[in-house]
């Protein structure tokens, strides 16, 4: 049995549905669908069992010999989420509740930390889980500093050599898009929110850059299409050896003007773009340039290529976006 927490989302809903073809039928997913159609993301999927969160830990502890893994990737994502009360329960207590109930059951725990846990980059992208590289990290909102939060309070167990989920893994996720991202709204990736007005032939709007550095567009992310994460977890469950820290990216940063430009032509259009205000609210804590570092990953011998960014984005919004039906 795999417990997916978060399993209605964008990332979980892609990881359900890629277990699925692989053949795993007991899939249980934990979420809340809300009103909206956030429920369209598992429309396709048999599940064992679709939890809302208050349900988690006693269907855990009835089914405690039967569950493998728990990919925990259930959180407060909202990086403008204002309600620090509500992240900190959300994306550290629940969390460490969960790795404690894996640690004691020895189940298998991977859970998702965030590029957000950077900051503003100065201190770099390395992955880096030791706790005095952690305590390095200045994360720019509640969001950032809740992941990193968990990610600092893992490090420190795993220093005392207390007891410990038989495998751990964190996956720090950069800028993923893809399928099943529609619930987000403004959370929503880049690709998503500009496709709309690409389809209509209207310009895409982008944020001006403040920098006398970066031109306006030239702001930079390491952009990953959420097939490349789901691979990386899928190759990490069938590894239970492999524990530790790592990023989820492509390893390439690009530019904001590249995206939108992919997201034209993958509609057969010149692309078209005009600037605006980076809203002031945000001004200040706005990345210009993440890059994940992959060594790590790789060199624990995952050695899948990352899609190039025109490829994902084409088949994102040729297959999906452009589709009559855009769920996975």
């Amino acid at each position: 049995m795999i417990v997916i927490t978060g399993g209605a989302g964008f990332i979980g809903s892609n990881l359900a549905a890629a277990l699925e073809e692989r053949g795993e039928q007991d899939l249980v997913v934990c979420d809340r669908l809300g009103q909206g159609d956030k429920w369209r993301n598992l429309a396709k999927r048999p599940l064992a069992a679709l939890l809302p969160p208050e349900a988690l830990f006693p269907f855990l502890e009835r089914h405690a010999r039967e569950i493998e893994i728990v990919f925990h990737l259930g959180a407060v994502s909202s990086t403008t989420e204002t309600d620090a009360d509500l992240i900190v329960a959300s994306n550290f207590t629940l969390s460490q509740r969960l790795w404690d109930w894996c640690a004691e059951t020895e189940t298998r725990f991977i859970y998702a930390s965030s590029a957000a846990t950077y900051g503003d980059g100065s201190a770099g992208f390395d992955d880096d889980a030791a706790p005095t590289a952690l305590a390095r990290l200045r994360p720019l909102n509640a969001y950032g500093w809740s992941k990193h939060l968990f990610d600092r309070r893992v490090a420190r167990l795993i220093e005392q050599h207390a007891k410990r989920p038989t495998q751990w893994v964190g996956l720090k996720f950069f800028n993923v898009y893809g399928p099943n991202e529609y619930h987000k709204g403004a959370m929503k990736s880049v690709v998503a929110q500009l496709y709309p007005r690409a389809a209509r032939g209207e310009p895409a709007r982008l944020f001006r850059s403040h920098r006398a550095d970066v031109p306006d567009g030239g702001q930079q992310r390491d952009f990953v299409y959420v097939r490349d994460g789901v691979d990386m977890m899928l190759w990490l469950y069938d590894r239970p050896d492999v524990s530790g820290l790592f990023n989820v990216g492509s390893g390439t940063a690009r530019s904001f003007a590249d995206l939108a430009g992919a997201v034209y032509r993958a509609l057969g259009r010149e692309p078209q773009i005009e600037f605006v205000d980076t809203p002031v609210e945000i001004r200040d804590k706005y990345q210009y340039f993440t890059e994940a570092r992959m060594e790590r990953l790789r060199a624990a011998g995952y050695d899948k290529p990352a899609t190039a960014l025109e490829d994902g984005v084409r088949d994102y919004v040729q297959a999906y976006l452009a589709a009559a039906d855009p769920y996975r």
